[in-house]
């Protein structure tokens, strides 16, 4: 049987491939390291993409015939700049005939939305958002952070965790239990050793977005300082979404709004309170939504869309590649 698509979805922790059939089948799924070229580099992306799909091309019965398209939905693909130069070293990589370059926001979408359109708000150790309209136009973020004005997500929110341990100890902040629960996460003994830490490179920055889950217990406790920032991170999120809805001019419509990424777990129902109450404060017809596919569904079902396989074709999809399906790749 032969593989028709190549569905990746190249996340900032990992990355993701599915070689999908003309019916919708499954026939082989693989997962590596980090797809975003922006961390690794163009070259390491490129070289853990190939074996991800080599890998996957191992674990089917497909016959080797080069799939008639790649979908690469990739946490790197942030500006038309960076889409052209993914174009190029994909297309040069052959790994299907055709290729498309999305960011992976567009692939949250698509696996969380049964439409295929409306709106994706992206929360995990960064944060990002991608719309689609019912007419097909989208919009996106560069989502660069500061640089960009997207401030936010688990890193984000772990360094003003951390600056306001540090502020909140030598007496320029409000007392919070930050002071005391940011060290002991990374079992040191005071905020400074964590900055120390940081500073000499003994504990890596990519660390520090494992405190969010922290930030929003000590909300829940009803720490001041850390509802503050709980507020803060749902704030940027409803700020990014009603953007999206009304660049789309969603705001009178019904369409979906997809959650995706890990800050979305949390039970801090302060934080999703705020978010939702934001969103529909805007646009009353949104109906939210929590992602709980894996992304890289969503770039096999846009490869689907543009093959125009059918419906048959995406039922098969939704119910073959499941997270545990990709758990044990």
């Amino acid at each position: 049987m032969s593989a028709v698509i190549v569905a990746v979805d190249g996340g900032n922790s990992k990355t993701d491939v599915a070689l999908i059939a003309a019916d919708g089948a499954v026939l082989g799924t693989a997962r590596a390291a980090s797809g975003s070229y922006h961390q690794v580099g163009m070259k390491t992306m490129l070289e853990t993409i190939t074996a991800a799909v080599r890998s996957a091309a191992c674990d089917t019965e497909a016959d080797g015939i080069t799939p008639k398209l790649g979908v690469y939905c990739l946490a790197g693909a942030d500006l038309p700049v960076d889409d052209r130069r993914l174009q190029r070293e994909l297309d040069a990589a052959g790994l299907a005939e055709g290729t498309i370059i999305l960011n992976d926001a567009f692939a949250g979408l698509r696996a969380g939305s049964q439409s295929g359109w409306g709106i994706s708000l992206v929360c995990g150790a960064g944060m990002n958002c991608a719309g689609v309209g019912p007419t097909g136009r989208t919009v996106r973020f560069p989502a660069l952070g500061a640089l960009s004005g997207d401030e936010g997500g688990g890193g984000d929110l772990a360094v003003r965790a951390l600056a306001a341990a540090i502020r909140a100890r030598d007496g320029r902040g409000q007392s919070t239990s930050l002071e005391r629960l940011v060290p002991d996460y990374f079992g040191l003994r005071h905020p400074i050793d964590v900055v120390t830490a940081l500073h000499t490179d003994d504990l890596p920055m990519s660390a520090l977005p494992g405190l969010a889950p922290v930030v929003f217990a000590a909300a829940s406790n009803g720490d001041s300082v850390a509802r503050g920032l709980a507020d803060w991170l749902a704030d940027e999120l409803v700020l990014m979404g009603v953007s999206a809805i009304h660049r789309l001019q969603l705001a009178r419509s019904d369409f979906e709004v997809v959650f995706v990424g890990s800050i979305w777990k949390t039970e801090d129902s302060g934080f999703h309170d705020r978010v939702r109450e934001g969103l529909l404060a805007a646009a009353p017809g949104g109906i939210l939504r929590r992602l709980e596919a894996p992304p890289v569904l969503g770039a096999a079902l846009l490869g689907s869309d543009r093959l125009k396989l059918g419906s048959a074709a995406e039922t098969r999809i939704r119910a073959e590649l499941t997270a545990e399906r990709l758990r044990t790749s």
